[in-house]
């Protein structure tokens, strides 16, 4: 009896330590990310996830064109970005010798099935049920005569002073912009990827009007991304974001994506892959679980990234959701490499700034 109520006392005694005991605390990860990342990585789930395994991270957020320097300069233990001119700079600067792409997605055009029936009607864009795809060499030709809606669709409503155009961001901090230029170049050089810096010469003002048209928009992705569901661009919005942003939001089925609203995908059209670059053992962690871990791969498909390693948990979310993407996305060109880019989107600036004077809020240097 007393031998009995003795192994009770004990087993009481451990049961009380190991609920009164502090938990281990997480360790540590630092990482770079860009600002188009981070509502991946603020997610709760995500975050415990990580947790779960021990690891709690601390997240540096810049736009895109800083990843690099901030890793280069930062103790950092991973940078991770969605661009791959970035991602060589990255590369480049810390001598990484691996890497990890998790998730990748195409980038696309928000617009309304007004616009792309518009657009249909003019030979440029396809509907395949629902998502569509735009030729980039017939609608590069629509911008150069600066054909207006209105002429497209023989109705008063699109105002004549509204211009065909794709809306992205500012040229000189956020991937969108430079995917949307990426694409026009190869178009403009004879569906060729530019090969040179002197290349750019040939192509610049052809691309250039592009970004002209859209008078300096200094946003991010997000920004016109809310705009658009905000219905604020108007009768004619075409907004170049990542097919990511659309497909979460549809999924998520919060209204904010209407019936009108589609996506328009590009032809030729480049990715976004999104990489993990480890500068420590600990971002290593970091990358494996992403590319590893069940839970990490099924929460990056609900924020409506494509896996790199297993394709089809992307293709059973959409058909369980009835969402209309493309399944798969064939007509794909790489982008210029980084010098050859950042020297494109660095003229393409000066024309906007030559066209249309200093962004709002600038400074002129004087000599």
């Amino acid at each position: 009896m007393v031998a009995a109520l003795l192994a009770v006392s004990v087993v009481a005694t451990i049961i009380a330590w190991t609920a009164g005991s502090p938990k281990k605390p997480l360790q540590a990860v630092r990482g770079v990310i860009a600002s188009d990342d981070n509502e991946f990585f603020s997610d709760p789930r995500v975050r415990a996830a990580f947790a779960t395994r021990g690891l709690e991270l601390k997240l540096t957020t810049v736009v895109n064109a800083q990843i690099a320097a901030t890793a280069h300069r930062s103790k950092s233990d991973f940078a991770f970005g969605a661009w791959i001119p970035d991602v060589q700079q990255i590369v480049s600067a810390r001598s990484a010798k691996t890497s990890f792409v998790p998730f990748f997605t195409p980038m696309a055009v928000a617009t309304s099935t007004d616009i792309a029936q518009v657009l249909e009607r003019a030979g440029v864009a396809h509907d395949h049920g629902g998502w569509w795809t735009l030729d980039m060499k017939g609608f590069l030709d629509l911008v150069a005569r600066h054909v207006r809606w209105n002429q497209l669709a023989g109705n008063a409503a699109y105002s004549a002073t509204n211009v065909v155009r794709i809306t992205s961001t500012d040229v000189t901090t956020e991937s969108s912009a430079e995917a949307y230029a990426s694409i026009a170049s190869y178009v403009a050089n004879q569906d060729r990827v530019l090969g040179s810096v002197s290349s750019v010469d040939q192509v610049v003002n052809q691309v250039s009007s592009l970004f002209l048209e859209q008078n300096h928009r200094d946003q991010s992705t997000e920004v016109l991304f809310h705009d658009y569901l905000s219905r604020r661009e108007g009768p004619t919005a075409m907004v170049m974001i990542s097919e990511a942003q659309f497909v979460a939001r549809a999924a998520a089925r919060d209204g904010s994506i209407g019936p009108n609203m589609v996506l328009m995908y590009p032809s030729p059209d480049v990715l976004s892959k999104y990489t993990l670059v480890p500068l420590s053992a600990a971002g290593d962690t970091v990358g494996r679980l992403l590319t590893d871990d069940p839970s990490l791969r099924q929460l990056a498909v609900e924020h409506g990234f494509r896996i790199t390693s297993k394709p089809k948990v992307f293709g059973s979310f959409v058909e369980q959701g009835k969402l209309a993407v493309q399944p798969k996305v064939p007509d794909v060109v790489a982008p210029p490499t980084e010098d050859i880019l950042r020297a494109l989107m660095t003229r393409i600036d000066a024309a906007l700034h030559v066209a249309l004077g200093p962004l709002p809020g600038s400074t002129a240097s004087v000599e």
